[in-house]
């Protein structure tokens, strides 16, 4: 690796903090971003809290070669929960509580949430790839409170319209809890964090009205993203081995924690949205006379996003959980299948005796 482009990109990180949201009035900043908006109540009903400055790391071959911030300091990471959420789906498909992606969710969940004419169509594919269509309200809240387009509408035919909604993520997190019988909390820790040796320092808040029943247990439904408070509390070094798990094909040390299977599916380019699999960002070839196609099938806000991510220099190998508001041009976690150049959330610089020394993330082989 040419250490200084390592240096440049940790000068750009540091140098590009987003000013327009502020850190110790970051809870405040929420709320009235809400309000400001004509669907939207504005109400949250899960945890804030203020942001953190700007912090990062970088891999090569398991080794953290770069660091900036405090990377050991837990922060809301907004949407890039989608891939973990993501993430349980495929431990359930891998166990065979799922039985086919493409089955309709109300198979498996029998609460209402699907019993609709219109709901009942949708599958877990289109639950993942965010063209489920969902209609209904959800915790108090309904899907036009997080259209991107700020616009009431009338929902379309399940798998054919493209929109990004923490409404119907908080759907699909409901559904994998009817699936999992156990907080989806509980499973992130149980089959992915602990194995990968994750500090005890994140955690993943539900709502303050997300409590079901499941079996005469309550239990707190996990959320899809942070726009009305809770979501993933994570440090970038947590983020580091999630994303290292991926870039490993799902392999962390000697043990499969998740199937190349699933990782082939979550990141294929999605029937609608070309740059978007099920929860992660992609970098697809999309070339330009597919905007129209895209435009026409999804929501105005996400119809240019093919465009935006990541860049022109970036493999079109590349993937990323995405969440909040990164410096312009960084993303986070970021993988790539090949092995050659990782880029993924989580690094540090040792120095000992006045020399630096790489650290290893892990001790995956």
């Amino acid at each position: 690796m040419d250490p200084e482009q390592i240096n440049e990109i940790t000068k750009f990180a540091e140098n590009n903090e987003d000013w327009s949201t502020p850190r110790e009035n970051y809870p405040k900043f929420i709320e009235t971003r809400n309000r400001g908006k004509k669907c939207d109540d504005g109400i949250l009903i899960g945890p804030v809290r203020p942001r953190g400055p700007v912090n990062g790391l970088i891999l090569r071959h398991g080794y953290i070669v770069a660091e900036w911030g405090d990377t050991t300091r837990v922060d809301y990471t907004h949407s890039a929960v989608k891939s973990y959420l993501s993430t349980c789906a495929g431990l359930a498909l891998d166990r065979g509580l799922i039985e086919d992606i493409h089955d309709p969710v109300i198979k498996y969940v029998k609460d209402g949430t699907f019993d609709s004419p219109h709901n009942r169509k949708i599958t877990w594919h289109h639950l993942l790839q965010q063209t489920n269509e969902w209609d209904g309200t959800l915790w108090g809240k309904h899907p036009s409170y997080d259209n991107p387009d700020d616009v009431v509408r009338q929902p379309e035919e399940p798998g054919t319209y493209f929109e990004y909604n923490d409404c119907r993520m908080n759907v699909a997190a409901l559904a994998l809890l009817h699936v999992w019988r156990k907080p989806l909390q509980q499973v992130l820790k149980e089959h992915v964090m602990d194995p990968l040796e994750a500090s005890c320092t994140w955690r993943w808040d539900g709502y303050e009205n997300s409590w079901v029943d499941i079996d005469g247990i309550k239990m707190q439904a996990a959320t899809g993203g942070s726009h009305w408070g809770g979501g993933l509390l994570i440090s970038a070094r947590d983020h580091a081995r999630f994303g290292y798990l991926f870039l490993r094909r799902g392999k962390w040390r000697d043990r499969q924690l998740i199937s190349e299977d699933w990782i082939d599916k979550a990141t294929a380019p999605g029937d609608i949205n070309p740059v978007y699999g099920y929860m992660w960002w992609l970098n697809t070839d999309a070339d330009s006379h597919k905007a129209a196609e895209i435009a026409k099938n999804s929501s105005a806000a996400y119809a240019r996003q093919w465009q935006r991510f990541p860049g022109p220099g970036a493999p079109t190998s590349s993937y990323a959980a995405r969440g909040g508001r990164w410096p312009p041009g960084l993303d986070g976690p970021r993988t790539r299948h090949s092995d050659s150049n990782p880029l993924a959330e989580g690094s540090q610089r040792n120095h000992q005796k006045g020399a630096r020394r790489r650290k290893k993330i892990s001790t995956c082989t």
